[in-house]
């Protein structure tokens, strides 16, 4: 929720879903769990990795939080699951060291590219105060003539 500006990163709601995502859904401290192993709940059989998506998520959230170490330690693990041309799956399986699920996955890259730009921000950009530029739909008759 602080991504989008619904919530404060500081506020105790956030707070707590971050602990228990860390708790709950933290695989070996360093990737994030979908859902839980125990109580998968989608049907499919056991053995899903970790989320990528998932895992840039709580990057970003320990950003907000002021959490920049642990943001940076998550963030670097995650780049050096990057193939050789740098793609990354749906999921990653730290137990047998590979990625699992659809590849490339869009999804994973664009965690990736939000975390890189929070990484560099003094803040979220739902946290920005500057208006976004709006640019026009289409050429003004001025632009036409140039």
């Amino acid at each position: 929720m602080p991504l989008v500006g619904f919530l404060p990163a500081i506020d105790p709601r956030v707070r707590n879903t971050v602990r228990a995502i860390e708790r709950r859904l933290l695989l070996q401290g360093e990737f994030v769990l979908r859902y839980e192993r125990a109580n998968p709940g989608d049907g499919l059989p056991p053995g899903e990795g970790a989320f990528l998506a998932c895992s840039f998520w709580l990057v970003d959230n320990y950003i907000l939080q002021g959490r920049h170490s642990e943001a940076r330690k998550l963030f670097d693990r995650l780049l050096s699951r990057c193939n050789d041309v740098g793609l990354l799956a749906e999921e990653y399986d730290p137990f047998a060291g590979r990625m699992l699920g659809n590849f490339p996955q869009a999804y994973s890259h664009v965690g990736l590219i939000c975390c890189a730009l929070t990484l560099t921000r003094k803040t979220c950009p739902a946290e920005d105060p500057a208006e976004p530029q709006r640019l026009p739909m289409r050429p003004t008759a001025q632009a036409e003539a140039d």
